[in-house]
């Protein structure tokens, strides 16, 4: 596989792993909770799925390449803020688009 295609598949799964703690009403996608998940929670599956896909693209940068590139604090900082904005439409639905939706 060409690494510009798993450079697109890793940036979906971003954007899939990033949003699917907002949609989600069990803990870590297996728990069932009797009073749903509060912000708390799924923050702490948000960073969770942060640091799964960090390591997917280290895994996949040590594979395609066969060495891990040194990054300093900035990447990690910038790479943070891109997880959260793709976060964003799944954070929306849930506290902003559901509740018009269970309006009607």
């Amino acid at each position: 596989m060409a690494a510009s295609s798993l450079v697109w598949i890793l940036i979906a799964a971003a954007i899939v792993a990033a949003n699917l703690p907002w949609l989600s009403e069990r803990l870590f996608f297996v728990i069932p909770l009797s009073q749903g998940k509060r912000v708390w929670m799924r923050l702490l599956e948000w960073l969770s799925m942060y640091l799964l896909i960090g390591m997917l693209a280290i895994g996949l940068e040590n594979k395609t390449i066969g060495s891990n590139h040194p990054q300093d604090w900035e990447f990690y900082t910038i790479n943070f803020f891109i997880f959260m904005v793709f976060a964003f439409p799944g954070f929306i639905y849930r506290h902003d688009l559901l509740k018009h939706i269970q309006k009607r």
